[in-house]
């Protein structure tokens, strides 16, 4: 084990797999303290923020209740750890599956019930938003830190699979509103469009996030894999 100070190398990677900008990509890692200290302030605001939903949700239920500050806890682990000289690559496959997840999903359920958020402080639903958008811009960097292991892979999609079931499928321990998916502002049953209710509108969300996390994490795998082949044979 040892501490890294150095940025490392980006691989030739396609754009749709690695959209952020490489100088935006290498400021996050030169100045990753800071990064990690930033999501662990979230990660304190978010856990004050579901206060409310913990009290009647069982304890042994409460891993699966913050999500989004949850996903910013692990991210700032993943990145410490990378700057310490630990190689985690479960860690980082989890942080980088929870920022894509809920850094894509959280945006859309505000402009989904946007009409009933009215209750939220205007800058209250743009940083929301906002940040949580950061969080898939973070998760994007991390492509130069991992090679995204299958075993590693294997961990956050057992997770984030037992994170949807419990949400939207078998509510384990039933919280306040049945399941224990992030409070939204009108009932479950209420009806949305093309025939779902609130339910099935971000449980489609979830999902739908799920899966593009697992396809990019893969994907980005895939291409890691052609490159050193390629390499080694050239």
């Amino acid at each position: 084990m040892f501490a890294t100070s150095e940025v490392p190398d980006r691989d030739a990677l396609p754009r749709y797999l690695a959209p952020v900008p490489k100088p935006i990509e290498d400021i996050g890692l030169r100045f990753a303290w800071l990064v990690v200290a930033i999501n662990l302030a979230g990660t304190v605001f978010g856990f004050w923020y579901y206060a409310g939903q913990f009290a009647g949700t069982p304890a042994l239920m409460w891993p699966w209740v913050p999500d989004s500050p949850m996903a910013t806890l692990l991210i700032a682990l993943a990145i410490a750890a990378w700057k310490l000289g630990y190689d985690l690559p479960w860690l980082t496959a989890l942080a980088f599956f929870g920022n894509v997840i809920l850094g894509l999903w959280t945006p859309y359920t505000l402009l989904a019930f946007a009409d009933s958020y009215g209750y939220l402080h205007p800058l209250m639903y743009q940083f929301l938003f906002w940040s949580h958008l950061g969080m898939v811009v973070q998760a994007l960097v991390l492509h130069r830190i991992t090679d995204f292991s299958v075993g590693g892979v294997a961990v956050a999609v057992i997770w984030y699979t037992s994170n949807l079931i419990v949400d939207y499928f078998v509510p384990v321990l039933e919280g306040p509103h049945g399941t224990h998916h992030t409070t939204i502002p009108v009932p479950r049953d209420t009806p949305m469009f093309l025939g779902a209710d609130a339910l099935g509108v971000i449980a489609a969300g979830e999902v739908t996030f799920t899966i593009l996390a697992l396809f990019l994490a893969l994907s980005i795998r895939v291409k890691k894999c052609e490159a050193t082949r390629v390499h080694a044979s050239g």
